[in-house]
């Protein structure tokens, strides 16, 4: 069992020794196989068909030759070849999903009458001749079409050939400098075929019968690029070969080459022969369009001496007034020379000279050669575009070369201008707008190289900034941190060790989550309550074997038993308590029941405090004022008695008897009377509430002292029940 690569998909095709076709793994294609008698000729199979399934139809082409070389009756070396003459490849079907083909290289030659495809037929077997037939069937009705629409379009006199984006799918120099010329040659009235703005309205159909037709009828292709891979790309390769094919088989056609910002001998070898342009060159454009002008205008009509013949007498009376009008306006006399002017129109209202000398005089302008001098473009006036008009033909390539000198001197300035500022943005490191700036004039001096080199330190400042801010998200050292790195360092996986630092991150992100998951489930634990510890039980779960994560989780879960069983010696404590205190309440009311004066112990205790702070409240109000006279007489007559008893006992050594009847008068007639009376005052300073709080507190003082009286509450004196 040998192994084929399928020539539609790349697919697998298995097959025994002596088989002619075989169905594709992959596709489900049926197709022919050939004569693999070594190893050598299989490898030239893949690799031909590597190259055709790659649209290098060329190259695919010389390989599939170099194996008829060594084996003349090979047939599918022939199809092969017919394959690649016609461009076809193998597309998907959306809707039946089978592969069928497309042209890319439309012929004017049916594929039935090519030779390659006659030899084919004359050395396939049945089945396989079967095969080749159906796909040229198929082959020639896409061919139809395809040259059906072509003979609608209108021929094209240019054909722009160059690369349009490059592999990272952005728009290339080449393309920029493609638009230039386009707008270039349309404006010098050339119908040009540029694929970007000539397609575009074409989007979603078949760019064949367009290129086709554009081909076949252009009398010159422009081939530009600025990098040699550009030139060898599949599809521009394929345009300017096809091209060269038609110049080989005799068509008269030229092919140009113009490069820019490369070596000319990096060019294909194809266009050794040919003379190629440089585009950096001064004057390159000018130089372009004349030498297309050539090309293209080669067939036209010459133009006719009748018209000379017919205006002969005209210019006969019109020229000396011409003369006057230009010697006018050497002599700065504008006015003057437009008055001449009119003069002549007078009499031609078609001279294109005198028309040009009033604009010569609206301009202010001396000489002819003068007008390109000019600040801005002038071909907007209505003196130019008569002067244009009614001009012979040397006359309009002399206005038309004055407006493009213009056109050119204004737009080189621009872009110098443009080239400077982009300059200051480069050196100030303003790179982006820089490579925007350099983009913008990218056919202009080194611009377009400079657009890369800026758009590269751009990137590589951008990266540089990435990196630093992942390299910031890292020291963080939270989870947070580590995924934003990661990202960040993702985003740049080829700059410096980018790419492991994504993976370190990633390992670091996902660290950092299990410590917090870790963490958590730590904090939760300490709490010693079940539920928060089965909680942290549940986070520790999630991060199996991380740190001790496993031990914490017999622990936590002996912790829970240890707690549930603590609650239960706890709870049942409580429930002993409660049942004491119950039985002891009963004892107590045992008690009171016994002796129910003690019930008022709390209330009788309370009471008499209050009665007492009450009194002492009472007391400090009392003013000693209240009885000051009784007072006073009282105390006169207590003293009157101590000065009464005092003489007497001084008189005792004298006269015994007499100090004797001094004392006793003393105490009789001072004494007794002061004490009643002192008694009497202390007796009316009290006011009558004060009286009845004494009473009240006596009374209180004495049912209290007969409450503590009582035996004191002894629990072994009462019984347990209820």
């Amino acid at each position: 069992m040998s192994i084929f690569k399928c020539k539609m998909c790349g697919g697998t095709i298995e097959f025994n020794e002596g088989d002619t076709i075989g169905v594709c793994d992959s596709c489900g294609t049926k197709q022919t196989l050939p004569r693999l008698d070594s190893d050598r000729k299989a490898n030239l199979y893949d690799r031909a068909n590597h190259f055709r399934r790659n649209n290098e139809f060329d190259k695919a082409m010389s390989i599939y030759e170099n194996i008829l070389n060594e084996d003349q009756t090979d047939a599918e070396a022939y199809w092969s070849i017919v394959l690649c003459r016609y461009g076809i490849e193998y597309v998907e079907d959306p809707a039946t999903h089978r592969r069928v083909p497309t042209v890319n290289r439309a012929q004017f030659t049916s594929i039935f009458d090519d030779e390659d495809y006659k030899s084919a037929l004359k050395n396939a077997d049945v089945l396989q001749r079967s095969i080749y037939e159906d796909e040229a069937k198929r082959i020639n009705e896409i061919q139809k079409g395809i040259l059906e629409i072509s003979a609608k379009e209108e021929p094209f006199d240019v054909f722009i050939c160059y690369k349009e984006t490059d592999t990272n799918g952005r728009r290339t120099p080449d393309s920029v400098l493609a638009t230039d010329l386009y707008h270039q040659l349309t404006n010098e009235g050339f119908k040009v075929f540029f694929s970007r703005i000539t397609l575009e309205d074409k989007l979603g159909t078949a760019y064949e019968p367009y290129i086709f037709a554009a081909l076949n009828s252009a009398k010159a292709m422009v081939v530009l690029g600025t990098k040699p891979e550009h030139f060898n790309a599949v599809w521009v390769k394929n345009e300017w070969s096809r091209y060269l094919a038609l110049i080989k088989a005799g068509a008269k056609k030229t092919l140009i080459p113009a490069y820019r910002d490369m070596d000319p001998y990096d060019l294909p070898e194809e266009f050794s022969h040919l003379q190629a342009q440089d585009m950096s060159k001064l004057g390159f454009m000018q130089d372009l369009i004349r030498g297309i002008k050539k090309i293209v205008r080669t067939d036209e009509p010459k133009q006719t001496i009748r018209e000379t013949v017919i205006q002969q007498s005209a210019q006969s009376n019109t020229a000396p007034l011409l003369r006057r009008a230009f010697m006018f306006l050497e002599d700065s006399n504008w006015q003057s020379a437009d008055e001449y002017c009119e003069k002549v129109l007078d009499l031609d209202p078609e001279n294109a000279e005198a028309y040009l000398g009033k604009l010569m005089a609206e301009l202010r302008v001396r000489t002819r050669d003068a007008l390109k001098d000019q600040p801005e473009p002038f071909n907007d006036r209505n003196n130019y575009k008569k002067a244009y008009r009614f001009g012979d033909k040397l006359l309009k390539e002399k206005l038309t070369g004055f407006i493009a000198f213009i056109n050119e001197r204004n737009e080189l300035t621009r872009k110098e201008g443009v080239y400077q500022k982009a300059l200051a943005w480069m050196e100030g490191k303003e790179y982006n707008k820089a490579a925007s700036l350099f983009n913008s004039i990218s056919n202009y001096k080194d611009a377009a190289m400079l657009s890369i080199a800026c758009a590269e330190k751009a990137e590589e400042a951008r990266k540089a900034s990435v990196y630093k801010s992942g390299l910031s998200a890292m020291q963080e050292q939270t989870e947070e941190g580590y995924s934003r790195a990661a990202e960040l360092f993702t985003s740049i996986p080829d700059y410096l060790d980018a790419r492991d630092l994504t993976a370190q991150s990633r390992i670091m992100a996902e660290n950092a989550h299990k410590d917090s998951i870790y963490e958590r489930a730590n904090l939760a634990e300490q709490e010693n309550l079940v539920h928060r510890i089965r909680y942290a039980i549940e986070e520790w779960e999630q991060i199996p074997g991380w740190k001790d994560s496993d031990d914490r989780i017999v622990k936590a879960e002996q912790k829970i038993q240890d707690l549930i069983q603590k609650a239960e010696i706890e709870r049942k404590e409580l429930e002993r308590k409660a049942e004491i205190d119950k039985i002891r309440k009963a004892k107590y009311n045992q008690y009171l029941e016994k002796y129910p004066l003690k019930k008022e112990e709390e209330s009788v205790s309370k009471e008499l405090g209050k009665v007492r702070k009450t009194i002492q409240e009472e007391k400090s109000k009392i003013s000693d004022n209240s009885h000051i006279g009784p007072s006073l007489f009282g105390g006169t007559l207590a003293f009157g008695a101590i000065v009464l008893i005092l003489v007497g006992i001084g008189k005792a050594g004298e006269d015994l008897s007499a100090a004797i009847t001094l004392v006793a008068s003393g105490a009789v007639l001072f004494g007794v009377p002061a004490f009643f009376l002192l008694r009497w005052v202390s007796f009316l300073k009290k006011p009558r509430p004060m009286r009845e709080l004494e009473k009240q507190e006596r009374k209180l003082t004495k049912k209290y002292n007969e409450i503590q009286k009582l035996p004191p509450f002894t629990e072994d004196d009462y019984s347990n029940e209820t």
